[in-house]
């Protein structure tokens, strides 16, 4: 009978896990996370993706897209 194949798995790289983040910082020194960024604008947005529909909602979307990327997100 053959012996089980054995599995290498990969370790992370000691700079890769201390890296740090490459986002947005918070005037508070914390980094930025998308999801909370640009209230005003995801939230109408939101209110008129679900009301008209993804497709009637350009403007909200394309307006909340360049509020993340003035932050400094790349999306």
């Amino acid at each position: 009978m053959a012996p089980a194949p054995t599995t290498v798995v990969a370790s992370p790289t000691p700079s890769a896990v201390s890296a740090a983040p490459t986002g947005p910082i918070g005037a508070d020194g914390k980094p930025l996370k998308p999801c909370c960024s640009c209230p005003e604008t995801k939230k109408a947005r939101d209110q008129c993706v679900f009301n008209k529909g993804e497709e009637n909602c350009l403007d909200f979307i394309k307006a909340h897209q360049q509020c993340l990327r003035d932050l400094g997100f790349k999306i």
